[in-house]
């Protein structure tokens, strides 16, 4: 599995999928599972395979954040991608110009999106968010170790997408036809609302901040 696949469809699996056979009524069909839903429900299967193949065998209410890392690492005889070692000649080289003998292993970006599958699948099927393990701080600390690794490894670094913040220049506001209230007015309020000011204040303020409001009609810019 690489970084495009997102799943773990090559691990073998000897799940059994039991199917209904009574007949469907016409126009009742249930819709088809997306794309996503497939591959979840298949990632869970494969994990629940592993917990049964596992020596000795696991439980999935004994399930720990270890036995998570354990069945990522259990992965990489699956992957697709090439990691070069601290040896390799090639090592954060993002275009080697001829093979060599590094392993492949699981890209990061699959296992990322491979736990999250699975730990929804986890809840999804009766688990407790507080002692989901796909969601423990451990496996957490071994993905982004993976991810760091790889980036060195490969010379390409993961960063994440920045948001783009929209912007409102002052030509846009001063070439808006809305009429501004004046600034004092405008301070008042927002005095008002702040409750900053008692009523003896208040009324002070008025009578001073009529004076600038008349100034300001007789003088207009």
């Amino acid at each position: 599995m690489d970084s495009a696949s997102g799943g773990a469809p090559e691990a073998p699996s000897t799940a059994v999928t039991t199917t209904s056979s009574a007949p469907q009524a016409e126009g009742s069909s249930p819709a088809p599972p997306s794309r996503y839903e497939s591959q979840k429900r298949r990632d869970w299967n494969t994990f629940l395979q592993y917990l049964q193949n596992h020596k000795p065998p696991l439980t999935l209410a004994r399930c720990s954040g270890a036995h998570v890392i354990e069945f990522l690492k259990y992965l990489d005889q699956f992957g697709k991608t090439k990691v070069h070692i601290s040896g390799c000649p090639y090592f954060g080289h993002p275009n080697p110009p001829a093979p060599c003998a590094c392993p492949l292993k699981q890209a990061w970006g699959s296992l990322d999106a491979l736990i999250g599958r699975l730990r929804a699948a986890y809840e999804e099927n009766g688990g407790r968010p507080e002692s989901n393990p796909f969601g423990a701080r451990a496996v957490r600390i071994y993905l982004r170790e993976v991810r760091e690794g790889q980036a060195k490894a490969r010379g390409i670094p993961y960063e994440k997408k920045k948001r783009k913040r929209s912007t409102v220049t002052v030509s846009a506001v001063s070439n808006s036809s809305l009429p501004l209230p004046p600034v004092s007015s405008l301070l008042l309020s927002v005095y008002k609302l702040r409750g900053s000011l008692n009523s003896e204040q208040n009324n002070k303020c008025e009578g001073a901040i009529s004076q600038v409001d008349h100034q300001e009609e007789g003088n207009p810019t």
